[in-house]
């Protein structure tokens, strides 16, 4: 009896100590405004507060970051996306559009899941030595092209809505990427061949080539781009510079062709899927428990 006494003085202590602070954050609101003018409401004391407690060590902080920035970035949990999100938006310029887009399309979960792919598929020998699963993810969201899914549209069309996008296209992209060439000629004693995009990378000090397919990826698609990339090393690669990689671009991707192609061993080649609309939060978690997913089967395949 005294036990649940006990309870009930503490719980009614608890209402009484939130009701008082719902009241004290309204009354300073009200003397803030009436001193200093707007910007003083009760939702932006309540930002300020959370901000406080979250980044209460001021060294935490970077001066490359705008209150808006971090007001974007206390809406991320994780502890660990959230100093994430920090150290990209001030090492890479990040405006606060862009962060938000970031953070809405799940930007480090996804490379998040690229990571474990890498962990899973390569040996620590290799791991030191690549990073090239470090700035592939799967999906790409591709909404700042304008273009609307299931329109009528062909690859030449996503091509030009990439070259017209081509700097949202490249943050999309990752880290290091400069643009090289669209329908870059390569040839051989024989014949000539146009791929679709290529890039440079100069943290990985590679070329990456690009190829889109608005269909769902083919065993065609990826001999394709297997033979571009070995072209590419033969005739284009110079001194100095690391293996050469392809991506395929394409809508839909079938794991079963994947685990049963080139695309299983072949470091150097990559299939992403993408998407023209933003898709919802919960749909992209999907995508990537899916990409989980077929990571542990492999695991347990070749464990």
């Amino acid at each position: 009896m005294a036990y649940r006494e006990a309870y009930f003085e503490e719980e009614q202590q608890g209402q009484e100590r939130a009701d008082y602070g719902v009241f004290l954050i309204k009354e300073l609101s009200r003397q803030l405004i009436e001193e200093f003018g707007k910007g003083f409401d009760e939702r932006e004391l309540r930002r300020m507060r959370q901000f406080y407690q979250t980044f209460s060590i001021r060294d935490a902080l970077r001066p490359e970051l705008s209150w808006t920035h971090y007001r974007i970035i206390l809406r991320v949990d994780n502890p660990t996306a959230r100093q994430y999100y920090i150290t990209e938006t001030a090492e890479q310029s990040w405006s606060t559009r862009q962060l938000e887009r970031n953070i809405n399309t799940l930007y480090y979960e996804r490379l998040l899941s690229t990571q474990s792919k890498r962990e899973a598929l390569l040996d620590q020998e290799k791991m030191e030595k690549s990073s090239s699963f470090d700035v592939i993810k799967n999906p790409y969201v591709l909404e700042f092209l304008g273009l609307e899914n299931p329109v009528g549209y062909s690859e030449s069309d996503v091509e030009s809505a990439i070259i017209s996008n081509l700097q949202a296209f490249l943050l999309e992209m990752g880290k290091g990427f400069s643009f090289v060439g669209r329908q870059y000629r390569i040839k051989t004693d024989t014949k000539v061949f146009y791929i679709d995009m290529v890039f440079y990378n100069y943290i990985l000090k590679c070329f990456v080539l690009v190829d889109l397919k608005i269909n769902e990826l083919t065993h065609q698609d990826i001999g394709q781009m297997d033979m571009y990339v070995r072209m590419f090393e033969d005739l284009k690669k110079t001194e100095g510079d690391n293996p050469t990689i392809g991506i395929i671009f394409c809508a839909e991707k079938d794991h079963t062709l994947v685990k049963y192609s080139m695309l299983e061993e072949n470091k150097q080649l990559f299939a992403s899927k993408y998407r023209l609309v933003l898709p919802t939060e919960e749909e992209l978690r999907v995508e990537l428990e899916r990409e989980k997913q077929f990571i542990r089967e492999q695991i347990e395949r070749k464990g």
